[in-house]
């Protein structure tokens, strides 16, 4: 029976869109840009994006730093709603801010299939000896889901879990060991008045 070694999962949210999400803004390729700069000469070999216009396009734009590395759509990178939780899971300080704001979200039916195939799509250990480096551009949602799952934190947890337009993430699955989320929501990459682009003021640090 063959082995299992380590997978280094890269999570990108995409860069700032347009007004009308049709594509990246100018600032949202400045993001996507500068992202690449800081992951080139990592040995990233497959890089999956979500269908939609500003994840394709934020791929595109990392991966002009990455020679020779496959890129390719993925539904299970896509923009949905993970899992939707009922009032009791939810804290009672918190379960009519989280309801009304999952309301607004307006959740897709096919989002939690969507989110097992990203589970198993992109976490976990891998077959072989040889390590696996991939990079999922995608959205907030789903990054949240994957880092909620990474701490084998409750379902709904993956609610405010927030991360800026073209943020890095990254979580080792090593055999044997929990999942070791090695840096969230970093912004190092960006200078500071393209940090935190569509977030309100309290939650710019």
């Amino acid at each position: 029976m063959g082995g299992a070694t380590v997978r280094y999962l890269y999570l990108v949210r995409h860069g700032e869109a347009l007004p009308d999400e049709s594509g990246l803004s100018e600032v949202g390729r400045r993001q996507a840009s500068l992202l690449g700069r800081r992951l080139a000469g990592r040995p990233i070999t497959a890089v999956h994006h979500g269908p939609l216009a500003r994840a394709a396009q934020t791929a595109g734009l990392i991966a002009e730093h990455l020679p020779a590395v496959s890129v390719q759509a993925c539904d299970a990178a896509g923009d949905y709603v993970p899992y939707v939780p009922g009032r009791a899971e939810l804290p009672s300080d918190g379960a009519d801010h989280f309801l009304r704001f999952l309301a607004q979200a307006e959740p897709h039916a096919s989002g939690p299939e969507l989110a097992r195939q990203a589970v198993a799509s992109f976490t976990g250990p891998v077959a072989g000896d040889q390590e696996r480096h991939e990079l999922v551009v995608t959205h907030n949602f789903l990054i949240a889901w994957l880092v909620r799952h990474a701490l084998d934190a409750p379902a709904w947890r993956w609610l405010g879990l927030n991360h800026g337009h073209a943020s890095l993430t990254v979580i080792r699955y090593a055999p044997g060991r929990p999942a070791s989320p090695l840096v969230v929501n970093d912004l190092g990459h960006l200078p500071e008045d393209l940090r935190w682009t569509g977030f309100p003021p309290g939650y710019r640090v």
